[in-house]
């Protein structure tokens, strides 16, 4: 049996105000969402001026990047380069293929991810992995 490392209520505090902080330094209005490996959501918090939409999104991207244990741009840039069968396929919320979800990951072992909505997608992309740094994996 395998031991796998998991978030801890620490750790996510961590990432959020981590995320919090790169997002506030840029003047940028998002909601920040973070999963466990089941994709199950631990955090959501959506910042002043953030799109109420945003609060969808964010949680989808997350739960898209956990479950795939990958970047959620991968997923993008699939539909965008024109394999649009993806889209009726995959059970991942339609916000989950756009940027700005990205996994935790530790030693091959995904922990969760971090999921970002509410300015351009790769600056959301910008806010979940400056967050992720934070815990210095």
């Amino acid at each position: 049996m395998k031991n796998k490392p998991a978030l801890e209520l620490a750790d996510v505090k961590q990432i959020a105000a981590a995320a919090e902080a790169e997002a506030l330094q840029n003047h940028w209005p998002v909601t920040i969402a973070i999963v466990d490996d089941g994709g199950h959501l631990l955090w959501l918090q959506r910042l002043d001026g953030a799109a109420a939409i945003s609060a969808h999104i964010a949680p989808a991207k997350a739960h898209a990047a956990a479950l795939g244990r990958r970047d959620t741009k991968g997923y993008e840039d699939m539909v965008n380069n024109g394999r649009n069968a993806f889209l009726s396929v995959t059970p991942i919320a339609p916000g989950g293929l756009l940027e700005g979800g990205v996994p935790i990951v530790k030693d091959g072992q995904c922990l969760g991810a971090v999921g970002v909505s509410g300015v351009k997608a790769p600056e959301d992309a910008q806010v979940a992995k400056a967050g992720i740094a934070a815990l210095g994996l």
